[in-house]
């Protein structure tokens, strides 16, 4: 089936998907673009609900896949970016069940980065990080960027929202650390993050008062005195590495 309008309904559907959180959560789906996601979704069984392709695809498509013709001009009416690729399409959105430990998790408060969110959760993946918990006013990990940014790994790897009270609730007894700038932080080649969950905060704020007092204590990595502090994203990898090093 070819489109060549954009203002056909499926078009307007899968931008809506790109564009409204909300309506993405209403309808149980993603929008992902480019032949990399496309083949990574294939390969973790992901649900393909529609595909819009300009051009021939290089890889062969699941049954039950809508796929459509169109033109360069209705893909770069669907992605969210300047220079898309040739091929956007629609999933079901991840699903993981039930979470029933924080053991093992990496918390994201107020990470507003769709950039920084999308790097934990591929960096989670990685190193067999259990879980990613976002607490707070932190980025859809399911928008088009941040998926982008996992480069695949939201196909994959728990995603879980909670809030404070939420997280509170489920602690049980998994230690949590926050990393903060604090004179009574431990440093973290003093102690084993084995085990527990660590919280990272906003890039320019960090973690809330509420977060900090909610947790078992808090850590810093090391740095030269020159430097303050480093990306949101980065702090959570060798944080993450901490807490897996001794299983990877």
């Amino acid at each position: 089936m070819k489109i060549t309008s954009r203002k056909n309904e499926r078009v307007q559907h899968l931008k809506r998907l790109g564009a409204d959180a909300l309506y993405r959560a209403e309808c149980g789906e993603i929008l992902c673009d480019g032949y990399k996601l496309l083949g990574e979704a294939i390969a973790s069984k992901l649900e393909l609900h529609e595909v819009f392709a300009a051009g021939e695809l290089p890889v062969d498509l699941p049954k039950g896949t809508t796929l459509y013709e169109t033109e360069r001009d209705i893909i770069e009416a669907i992605s969210q970016q300047k220079t898309p690729q040739s091929v956007v399409f629609s999933a079901k959105m991840p699903e993981f069940g039930a979470l029933g430990s924080l053991e093992g998790s990496i918390i994201l408060e107020n990470i507003q980065d769709p950039g920084n969110v999308g790097t934990v959760i591929r960096t989670a993946n990685a190193f067999g990080i259990k879980r990613v918990v976002l607490v707070g006013d932190c980025a859809d990990a399911y928008s088009p960027k941040t998926i982008r940014a996992t480069m695949g790994a939201a196909f994959k790897k728990p995603v879980y929202r909670l809030t404070l009270d939420e997280l509170t609730e489920l602690k049980g007894t998994t230690p949590i650390y926050a990393a903060a700038l604090s004179d009574e932080a431990s440093d973290i080649r003093s102690i084993s993050l084995r085990n527990c969950a660590v919280a990272v905060g906003n890039e320019g704020r960090g973690l809330t008062s509420e977060m900090i007092a909610s947790c078992d204590g808090t850590i810093i990595i090391p740095m030269t005195p020159y430097c303050e502090s480093l990306n949101a994203s980065v702090a959570a990898s060798v944080l993450m590495w901490e807490m897996t090093k001794d299983n990877l």
